[in-house]
């Protein structure tokens, strides 16, 4: 071999027992300390499909995929073939004094499933779609204010994380972005009256919220997208999370009827290899940024439309169709959201169950007997949502289970599993939350030692 030091996978192998110490040492020493203290350390060597495995090579099911990256599953075979077909044919890529053919087939055959829209812009990720989604709208309506919801999570560079109604992450870096709005989720009359200044330029929005999986009233998005029309305001959809088949859906918007003037794309649209994000929008909106030759480069992204991110995006929408896995999130959403559902009587920690799709939040809420809300009472005085965890980690150690709570101080644990997930899959998901969750229910017991542990590691923190 020409360059005997890269081998890749010879060099993965050699060294993956030292991950952690690489990234305490080079990377986050606070994510290392995290995984350790909750166990979650335990060297994930593989992924194929909707399933991880260790060191020991444990399988183990995988609800949160990568935050919804890996929509078609981990190394799926078509995602491979396409990007080494491109490595293999020594394309010409990003020669930025041409176009690209592989962006200009992503975008025609995205643009075919949201027919209303006419235009795409290629970035790099989620974040950088609403970055170009507040340029694109100050721009093309020449208005400087931007709304967002409470609870929304738009990204953490310095425009989105303007619109990411959370302080854990907005803390110390403040102040942000000016003319940035928060109004109240589900909220029309609020929506209304921030719009009738009409020096909105943009609504951004996500169709389901993220952070709590926290659903639209059905007249929501439609009378909000109404008024964004009758205010001359642009009514965006931020689908980085819930589009490309997440909700049962192409878009969460179809569930409700509504057009959006721009769609935000990334996450699954990179098939989990190679970062891409996206922007569809309306033609008059394009040709008011890019309305001259002398502005032809206006905006723009480096790698943005490079050959790989573009081949990724197509042979993902591919799969996503030839595998049938949104019509298969559809069924698989709904087998969950019912049996899930159930535990709301079945258990009084258990609140609420709901989403759309393969977008699942499972709500827990203080109890109603004695025993169980003295409890849960500990845990919240010492950080609040903890409870979540005492969940969380049984399912991961014991069923074998990855998945997480939907935002910071949550009281949601929210399943993003891949959309090729099976009935058997179901059936693991629904005996492991059953098990963990009925042995919550019993106090004293295992899972309440876990949580005195939890509080005594809380306590140290803060201390």
């Amino acid at each position: 071999m020409l360059y005997p030091n890269l081998d890749l996978s010879e060099m993965f192998a050699a060294r993956q027992s030292e991950r952690s110490e690489l990234h305490a040492h080079y990377l986050n020493e606070q994510l290392v300390r995290v995984l350790k203290t909750i166990g979650y350390d335990v060297g994930f060597k593989r992924g194929s499909g909707q399933y991880l495995y260790d060191r020991q090579d444990a399988r183990y099911l995988d609800l949160l995929s990568g935050f919804g990256v890996f929509a078609v599953g981990r190394n799926h075979p078509v995602l491979r073939r396409a990007l080494t077909s491109v490595l293999d044919s020594e394309l010409p890529n990003l020669v930025q004094m041409d176009v690209s053919t592989l962006a200009g087939i992503l975008a025609e055959r995205l643009l075919e499933r949201v027919p209303h829209l006419d235009k795409a812009f290629f970035a790099n990720s989620g974040t950088e779609a609403v970055e170009a989604a507040i340029k694109f709208a100050r721009s093309a309506t020449g208005r400087t204010d931007i709304l967002y919801c409470g609870h929304a999570y738009h990204g953490l560079t310095y425009g989105s994380l303007s619109l990411t109604d959370d302080m854990n992450f907005r803390g110390g870096f403040e102040p942000l972005l000016p003319g940035c709005t928060q109004v109240p989720f589900n909220n029309l009359a609020a929506l209304e009256k921030a719009l009738s200044t009409r020096q909105v330029a943009a609504f951004i929005v996500e169709p389901i919220q993220g952070k709590g999986v926290n659903m639209p009233n059905d007249e929501f998005l439609p009378e909000a997208a109404a008024l964004c029309r009758r205010y001359g305001t642009l009514f965006v959809a931020d689908e980085v999370q819930t589009g490309l088949g997440r909700t049962g859906r192409f878009l969460a918007v179809e569930h409700w009827n509504v057009e959006p003037d721009m769609v935000l794309l990334a996450k699954a649209l990179s098939g989990g290899h190679v970062p891409v994000g996206a922007v569809l929008t309306r033609k008059w909106i394009f040709d008011k940024i890019f309305d001259r030759m002398d502005r032809a480069v206006v905006h723009g992204s480096t790698f943005g439309k490079n050959d790989l991110a573009m081949a990724a995006g197509i042979a993902t929408l591919e799969v996503l169709k030839q595998e049938k896995l949104i019509e298969n999130a559809q069924a698989k959403g709904e087998r969950l959201q019912a049996s899930l559902g159930r535990m709301v009587q079945k258990y009084e920690l258990v609140k609420d169950v709901r989403g759309k799709g393969l977008m699942v939040g499972i709500q827990f809420g203080a109890p109603k007997s004695l025993a169980l809300k003295a409890s849960w009472n500990v845990l919240e005085t010492a950080s609040k949502g903890l409870f979540c965890q005492l969940i969380t980690i049984p399912l991961f150690k014991d069923h074998k289970i990855l998945t997480q709570v939907s935002g910071h101080a949550s009281h949601t644990i929210k399943l993003l599993p891949s959309l090729t997930i099976t009935d058997e899959d179901c059936q693991w998901i629904e005996s492991g939350f059953d098990a963990v969750i009925s042995a919550s229910h019993r106090v004293p017991g295992a899972v309440w030692s876990l949580g005195k542990t939890l509080v005594d590691n809380a306590m140290r923190k803060s201390a």
